[in-house]
């Protein structure tokens, strides 16, 4: 599976929304993440996308150090690559961003009574 080593293009969470989301939705596990949706790896075979918006509709948690807030963009949960557009929420020490893939196509995910509408600002990730 790509990482982060490869880089990636997405969306930055706005910082505003971020600060009130955190509060809204704290981070359960030691580091709060909170901070982009990817859309794809690999960001030089990628065009920026057009969309600056998308809602938060559910979360995901395997109570194990993966916490995870599914984004719904452009009308859609689903990535291109098949699997959830989704924003790392939190993670436990010695888990990774990465992981939170795996615990949505693993466990799923519940939804939210009402979607939580979040401004997003297209990116390009470089390599680390």
């Amino acid at each position: 599976m790509a990482d982060a080593e490869t880089g990636f293009t997405g969306w930055s969470l706005d910082r505003e929304d971020r600060r009130h989301l955190l509060a809204r939705f704290p981070a359960r596990y030691a580091e709060a993440v909170a901070d982009h949706v990817t859309l794809k790896f690999a960001p030089d075979e990628v065009r920026l996308p057009t969309e600056r918006s998308g809602e938060i509709v559910g979360e995901a948690d395997d109570g194990e150090g993966v916490q995870a807030m599914v984004v719904r963009i452009g009308g859609t949960t689903d990535r291109p690559d098949g699997s959830t557009y989704h924003i790392t929420w939190s993670l436990a020490p010695g888990r990774q961003a990465r992981e939170s893939n795996d615990v949505i196509a693993k466990l799923g995910w519940r939804k939210f009574p009402e979607p939580i509408p979040i401004r997003l600002e297209p990116k390009h990730y470089a390599r680390s």
